[in-house]
């Protein structure tokens, strides 16, 4: 059974900075794309990022060129670094298998001043 735990969030002001982290249990993450969801209150999941198993990355446009997707396949773990956060940007951040259908159970961003 594969698990995956996010961790990472918490309350920044805007224009701060937060790093989350996925670790992937149960399968092995190198053949995989790992990828970054997030759910605002009164909205549908969306998704954020992704990372290949050739390390290619995809971005949605609201976080292009402030937040890096990226992967450690030694210790079969997913990262979001997301700088110059914003209010929007506030969401239950949720890590995934492109493919699969496993979630993990969210860690929440809140940005506010």
């Amino acid at each position: 059974q594969v698990q995956l735990v996010e961790s990472g969030g918490g309350l920044v002001q805007p224009g701060g900075s937060l790093k989350l982290s996925c670790v992937i249990l149960g399968t092995s993450f190198s053949p995989e794309t790992g990828a970054w969801y997030r759910q605002a209150p009164g909205k549908q999941r969306e998704l954020v990022a992704t990372v290949s198993r050739s390390y290619t990355t995809t971005y949605a446009p609201s976080v292009k060129d402030r937040f890096t997707i990226s992967r450690d396949n030694y210790q079969n773990t997913l990262f979001l670094e997301m700088n110059n956060l914003k209010p929007e940007d506030t969401a239950v951040y949720y890590c995934k298998l492109l493919n699969g259908k496993d979630w993990g159970q969210g860690t929440q961003v809140t940005v506010s001043s």
